[in-house]
Order: C-alpha cells, then sequence, then structure tokens
C-alpha cells in the first residue's frame, strides 16, 4: 500500500495550490478519503474527506468555500484544491484512507509573503 502525495510548496497569502494524491496497493475506490494537516507539535487536524464515490464532502469549518477535495477512482487519484491560502494554512498535508491505517509522508504547504 502507497499514497504519495504532491503538489505543495510555498505560495503567497492569497495564492493557490492543487494537491495531488497517487494510490497504490489496494482497491482506491472503495475507500473514503481523508485530507488531513499536521502542524508542528500538535495534532492532526482533518481538513476535508470524500466519500468513494466522490458524492459526499466534507470540510473543516476554517477551509470551508476555499479548499475543494475531489477524485478520479479510475486513475486512483485524490485531489485537493486550495484556494485564497492563508499563512495559517501552512502545515504538512497528507492524505488518508478514512477508517484505515493508510497514509502517505505528506506534502508541505507554506504560506508566507
Amino acid at each position: 500500500v502507497q499514497l504519495v502525495e504532491f503538489g505543495g510548496g510555498m505560495v503567497q497569502p492569497g495564492g493557490s495550490l492543487r494537491l495531488s494524491c497517487a494510490a497504490t496497493g489496494f482497491t482506491f475506490s472503495n475507500y473514503d478519503m481523508d485530507w488531513v494537516r499536521q502542524y508542528p507539535g500538535k495534532g492532526p487536524e482533518l481538513v476535508s474527506a470524500i466519500n468513494t464515490s466522490g458524492s459526499s464532502v466534507y470540510y473543516a469549518d476554517s477551509v470551508k468555500g476555499r479548499f475543494t477535495v475531489s477524485r478520479d477512482n479510475a486513475k486512483n487519484m485524490l485531489y485537493l484544491q486550495m484556494n485564497s491560502l492563508k499563512p495559517e494554512d501552512t502545515a504538512l498535508y497528507y492524505c488518508a484512507g478514512a477508517g484505515s491505517d493508510y497514509k502517505g509522508q505528506g506534502t508541505q504547504v507554506t504560506v508566507s509573503s
């Protein structure tokens, strides 16, 4: 099982990034998926979630209206479009299979002027 995130980087406040997560080694389409972020020295925060078909999504209040989660089951890919980024969005972002031990190593997002 492998989850690999990419697309992070440094961006100015107000900018955008698109995170991607490539899944291999398990039946991706059978799993609800999460995007989680981790601040240094703090516990993980669930940012967004999407069900197996993509018909139901969840967003934390802190990102609602700015982030959009999507998935492509044919390509075993999960995405997080992040717009209007704020300095407080700076964190390590990783994808995870909901309710499973499957999670990636993460990609760093830094929002700074």
